[in-house]
């Protein structure tokens, strides 16, 4: 398989701190990456790196065999697909869904005189239909629920056939029903063989979806493991990751985890570590 993605000591400072702090990332065809952290492990800049979006301050960023400060970035975020609330919020508020979507094809976020053909719309359409919002093309996106904004996201994302597909916290703000039809539909694009290469990032361990086939685990900036989910996503690396003892269960391909409880004899020891 060949490099879709690959960070070779990654930093990047803002001021005195280190958002990422050398990071070694290798994304090839065909895998389907979850990256799990807590909130300021460095996840959303990490995706922004991948999106072609961000330069490092040092460390070397290759993004389908071009290398970020040696190409026209322009030319290069077609090829990468990209949903994220940071994305959604330059669409205007009055943008139908159908050109939410068919816009993507010439990067912009809101139609105005650019001319598209009819195979364009036509895609748009038919991505519409695959993630369930055909009948609402017409809608403004204001107008629509967390939910609905989420999949006519990913629709766009979708849109310029990408090799690289990015989703910064597609569940953020869903509730339990829009989570689990969005857990679903992500699982069917993770099991599709023509699906381009996928990172999804997420602090939520429940919203990783069936078919994923690695992980990456930050914390402070820096990488706590990464490597095939089976075993790589275990308690001491995902407790090491948030900072907190963890029971993780896995169920049918779906994971979840909750703090280990305390006990009075543990209770004891720590107040005994505080005061001696």
């Amino acid at each position: 398989m060949s490099n879709v993605l690959q960070l070779s000591g990654v930093s990047v400072v803002r001021g005195t701190k280190k958002l990422l702090d050398g990071i070694n990332w290798q994304v090839n065809e065909g895998e389907r990456w979850v990256v799990l952290g807590p909130n300021g492990a460095g996840k959303t800049t990490l995706l922004s790196l991948a999106a072609a979006r961000l330069h490092p301050t040092s460390g070397r960023v290759e993004i389908l065999d071009e290398t970020m400060g040696k190409v026209d970035v322009f030319e290069l975020r077609p090829r990468i697909g990209l949903s994220s609330a940071a994305l959604a919020n330059q669409i205007p508020e009055d943008e139908k869904v159908l050109n939410v979507v068919v816009t993507a094809a010439y990067g912009v976020t809101g139609r105005w005189l650019e001319e598209y053909e009819r195979d364009d719309e036509r895609r748009a359409f038919r991505l519409l239909n695959e993630w369930g919002m055909g009948p609402l093309l017409g809608r403004m996106f204001a107008s629509l629920s967390e939910g609905e904004r989420k999949r006519v996201q990913i629709a766009r994302a979708l849109m310029t056939d990408p090799e690289l597909l990015l989703l910064d916290e597609p569940g953020a703000g869903l509730d339990l029903a829009g989570r689990e039809e969005l857990v679903y539909k992500l699982s069917e694009l993770a099991k599709d063989d023509d699906a381009p290469a996928l990172v999804l990032v997420t602090h939520h361990l429940e919203e990783v979806p069936p078919g994923f086939t690695h992980v990456l685990l930050l914390r402070d900036g820096g990488v706590v493991a990464s490597g095939p989910i089976g075993s790589t996503l275990t308690e001491e690396n995902l407790s090491a990751a948030f900072g907190l003892p963890l029971d993780v269960r896995a169920n049918d391909g779906r994971y979840t985890a909750v703090a280990k409880a305390v006990t009075p004899q543990d209770g004891a020891a720590a107040q005994s570590v505080q005061t001696a």
